[in-house]
């Protein structure tokens, strides 16, 4: 019966597969990490919302929570220094491939990126922006 309510294929039950609760709120929230208020302490030793009273001040955000974030200068110097320097070897061939257009040579850009990046995600990240610097090509031509 379990079973059957997790999966819910052959049983029509008016209950969702997953509690509300755990659908709206995502990972930050759950750790209350978002800044949601907190209930005010009762001024007790013992129980849920235990300990002294006091006022809560609003602390300035921390500088490492925008860790990650590009800033208008580092786009600007990057995009600077692709115009001045080009590509790199790989990139160049990684354009080739994705020039040519069709799946397995787009799968095979991948295959290299990846090599030369390390992981599935970078290398999924410059085949992109290899693509993106083609279809710009395409554009000013």
């Amino acid at each position: 019966l379990a079973q059957a309510a997790f999966f819910g294929s052959r049983h029509n039950s008016s209950k969702p597969l997953v509690p509300e609760h755990c659908v709206e709120r995502t990972c930050q929230e759950a750790m209350g990490k978002t800044g949601a208020a907190k209930p005010e302490p009762t001024g007790m030793a013992a129980g849920l919302n235990k300990g002294f009273i006091v006022t809560r001040r609003e602390l300035k955000q921390k500088p490492s929570y925008r860790r990650g974030r590009k800033s208008e200068r580092v786009a600007l110097v990057r995009e600077v220094v692709r115009e001045v320097v080009g590509f790199a070897p790989y990139e160049r061939r990684m354009i080739e491939l994705i020039k040519i257009g069709s799946a397995s040579t787009f799968k095979r850009s991948l295959k290299l990126a990846k090599k030369r990046l390390g992981t599935h995600r970078r290398g999924k990240k410059k085949r992109d922006e290899m693509s993106e610097a083609v279809s710009a090509m395409r554009r000013k031509a």
